[in-house]
């Protein structure tokens, strides 16, 4: 089954093209701000590199978050506009475990950081498992500090990946035993995604299109500056 892969919840969008075979083609854009000018065009670039059509596809994937509220909204719009017009399934998969699945090769504790914005971070924790990775707390939204605090009381061998670990890189120095992953690490794959969603494709881990859910972990900004100003008058 051919699946395609799209990714859109950190300042990076993307999507790939794979099936048993592993990817078949990926594209990825680092313009902030730019994901829907991106995402059509790269679709079709890893269609083309890929020597397929997109009547092919078995599936289509997205990453449901948590992550930058427009930028979601954009792959996951695409994503099922895609997935209405061929009849396709569709997986979701959160973006925390697309950035620890690259990292699945360690035995530190995987702590994943993505950039929130306005101070804050989306977190987990996963620890390697045979064939893979496993998380083992689920996401919240925190700051730099609180996860600092976190961290401490655990007191063992950990690596930190996402921009939002590059991001608070000095914060993160007062923990012991703590490595920093490299700027390969620091955003959500598509290429993960293409890989995490074959293996539940081929377990039938199916979504309609209309039950896809979003994780956005909190409100989006525009509704928390509404409040603030609502508060404040």
């Amino acid at each position: 089954m051919l699946i395609l892969g799209i990714e859109s919840a950190s300042s990076q969008v993307g999507c790939a093209v794979g099936g048993h075979e592993g990817v078949l083609a990926s594209a990825h854009s680092g313009r902030g701000g730019l994901h829907a000018e991106n995402l059509a065009p790269q679709i079709e670039f890893v269609r083309r590199q890929a020597g397929i059509e997109l009547g092919d596809l078995g599936a289509v994937a997205v990453d449901v978050g948590p992550g930058l509220f427009t930028g979601l909204r954009v792959g996951i719009a695409t994503a099922l506009a895609v997935a209405y017009a061929l009849g396709l399934p569709m997986i979701g998969v959160s973006s925390l475990d697309l950035l620890a699945f690259p990292a699945r090769w360690t035995g530190r504790l995987v702590v994943t950081a993505l950039d929130a914005r306005r101070g804050e971070l989306f977190t987990a924790l996963f620890r390697q498992v045979p064939g893979g990775i496993q998380r083992v707390r689920d996401a919240n939204v925190c700051t730099s500090a609180e996860l600092v605090a976190e961290l401490q009381a655990l007191d063992e061998p950990m690596l930190l990946v996402g921009d939002g670990a590059l991001r608070y890189a000095g914060a993160f120095q007062a923990i012991g035993r703590m490595e920093l992953a490299e700027q390969g690490l620091a955003h959500p794959s598509a290429r993960a995604l293409v890989q995490l969603a074959h293996a539940r494709a081929m377990r039938e881990e199916f979504v309609r299109p209309w039950d896809l859910e979003p994780v956005y972990l909190r409100k989006p900004d525009v509704d928390i500056n509404w409040s603030t100003r609502q508060g404040g008058s």
